[in-house]
């Protein structure tokens, strides 16, 4: 569960690199939560931009990082184009600023190799990567955590892509930085899209989508399925899902079985309890999730209306403003993010070129 900020006293303060779609989610989350977070400026490339975060946000915007920097913020999220986010990293690093930098990190293993080369002795560079955060990951952890499945030995996941749903794959089955070997392929079927990023589209006619299948073999027994589709996230017509084994057991979804004692498997649920539905006055939020009347994961913030993307993302910005004050562990450090994305890079190669790829141990590693 999330914390309060380590000072009480003032909310988390963190500065902004860019002002694209995703920069929206921190600004509005510090409007919802003044009390937590807060905006100390924006870093816009141009004065015309600047002016319109000012309108809109009502925050400050700069030109450089060093003029963002001369208001002392706890630390920066870097949101920018894959080929400029390492260079501001950098900068900001050299400041002395911790960094929460948008995924990925860098576009490409050798870019990769020379951020880590840069920055990461430094200990200050986290990612933000929130889908390890989400509600049902953090319940489906917990979980894991309590042994009901024993040893978790693989993971089929299919609702996010490459590095997103990697992120959640290693933590669920703890599988670490070492070598792995990833077979991957692409297919081609017809698939409607009624609906994008910016919402429905108004047009439901098939187009050609494509599948991407991979298996990871991490070692030691662990293994996992990657089942991405084209705009999965957007796309109605594809639902999540998700599949956890393990040597006692299995959950399917919310779906968990396993074995209570040598001649009895029993069946359980995840269930989540969401106030405000038909004649509950508590107000429209998630309150927990739980398995046979335990909890495993309770919303750390019940009084603000929040879907579970922004709760995930709510608690990375708790976490990393605890981090950033010497008050908590790095929530997603830059070694964590860099497999991630060495993985699917990985992913990428071996379906372009139909060959297995075995990743090699890499200076982030240990």
């Amino acid at each position: 569960m999330a914390t309060l900020p380590a000072d009480n006293a003032r909310p988390g303060r963190y500065g902004i690199v860019g002002s694209g779609w995703r920069t929206g989610f921190f600004h509005r989350l510090a409007e919802a939560m003044p009390d937590r977070f807060e905006v100390s400026g924006v870093v816009t490339r141009t004065a015309e931009r600047g002016q319109e975060v000012e309108r809109e946000w009502r925050v400050p915007t700069y030109r450089s990082v060093g003029e963002l920097a001369v208001d002392k913020p706890d630390f920066v999220i870097v949101s920018v184009p894959w080929e400029v986010a390492p260079r501001v990293t950098t900068e900001l690093v050299a400041l002395g600023i911790p960094v929460l930098s948008e995924t990925p990190p860098a576009p490409d293993l050798e870019g990769l190799r020379r951020l880590w080369s840069d920055v990461g002795a430094t200990g200050l560079v986290q990612v933000a990567e929130q889908n390890p955060f989400l509600p049902s990951h953090a319940a489906q952890a917990a979980l894991i955590d309590s042994g009901a499945l024993g040893q978790a030995t693989s993971v089929q996941m299919s609702s996010t892509h490459l590095y997103h749903a990697l992120a959640v794959v290693r933590r669920l089955l703890d599988a670490g930085r070492g070598p792995a070997t990833v077979h991957a392929r692409k297919f081609g079927a017809p698939l409607a899209d009624p609906m994008v990023r910016d919402g429905w589209s108004g047009n439901d006619d098939p187009k050609d989508a494509t599948t991407t299948l991979a298996t990871i073999d991490f070692g030691g027994g662990r293994t996992a399925l990657y089942d991405f589709t084209d705009n999965q996230w957007h796309n109605p017509l594809r639902q999540n899902r998700i599949v956890i084994r393990g040597s006692r057991g299995e959950l399917v979804d919310d779906h968990l079985i396993r074995l209570a004692d040598v001649t009895t498997a029993v069946e359980s649920r995840l269930v989540r309890r969401q106030t405000g539905i038909d004649f509950n006055l508590e107000g429209f939020a998630l309150d927990h999730l739980s398995l046979d009347g335990q909890v495993l994961y309770r919303n750390p913030f019940p009084d603000v209306r929040l879907a579970d993307e922004d709760i995930s993302i709510a608690t990375l910005l708790d976490r990393m403003t605890t981090f950033a004050r010497g008050d908590g562990p790095p929530p997603y450090p830059l070694a964590e993010a860099s497999q991630d994305h060495l993985l699917a890079l990985a992913i990428e190669e071996s379906a372009r070129t139909g060959e297995p790829v075995t990743t090699a141990a890499e200076p982030w590693s240990n």
